[in-house]
């Protein structure tokens, strides 16, 4: 059963969302290079110290969902129930990420992000982050019985199944596409394992 959070992690979420919202609308009023950390704590109403207890930097501020994102890719091989299939799991999660980041209102975040050096960095190694993470995961998990190499190559396929169906005209079909590919790599890393006598990482 799933504890609700207390009273001092509510308040905790919301101050850091009350964060995350301040500094995404000065960014698209004033530009993102124009607007500083300190501004962001000014207009939160919040101590540029608190600012930092909750963003590692000003980057992260546009991505706030990120560790969420991490860790719900990772839960959905860690607690996908018992004999479920990998792919159908993590396309779900994938499907709710693109569903999230295609939102009404969320182009003019992706050309602010576009448009800035330092966003698109960021988001480069957070995607890298992520693939290594649910790689390390697959890998773990002895029922799913795939080498380092095959869970990282699944798992970059999947991080970037989401970058391309973001990007996409129609994110369903391209997932569509992209899961049917993964569907068979998945198939192919299984059998190979198979033949080798290979039962885990």
């Amino acid at each position: 059963m799933t504890v609700p959070p207390g009273r001092r992690e509510r308040k905790k979420a919301a101050t850091r969302q009350k964060i995350a919202d301040t500094a995404l609308r000065l960014f698209l009023e004033r530009g993102y290079e124009a607007v500083g950390i300190r501004d962001v704590a000014a207009e939160a109403d919040v101590a540029v110290t608190t600012l930092f207890s909750h963003f590692a930097s000003k980057e992260a501020l546009v991505f706030e969902q990120d560790d969420n994102f991490e860790q719900r890719l990772i839960q959905a091989v860690t607690r996908r129930a018992p004999h479920e299939p990998l792919v159908p799991a993590l396309r779900r999660e994938v499907e709710a990420m693109v569903r999230h980041c295609t939102a009404d209102g969320a182009a003019p975040i992706w050309r602010m992000i576009d448009e800035s050096p330092a966003l698109r960095e960021y988001e480069e190694s957070m995607r890298l982050r992520h693939a290594e993470s649910l790689a390390t995961a697959i890998a773990a998990d002895a029922e799913l019985s795939r080498t380092p190499t095959a869970s990282r190559a699944i798992a970059r396929f999947v991080i970037d199944a989401y970058s391309l169906a973001r990007q996409a005209p129609s994110p369903d079909a391209a997932l569509d596409e992209i899961f049917h590919m993964i569907e068979a790599a998945w198939a192919v890393t299984g059998a190979s394992a198979d033949s080798t006598g290979t039962t885990g990482p």
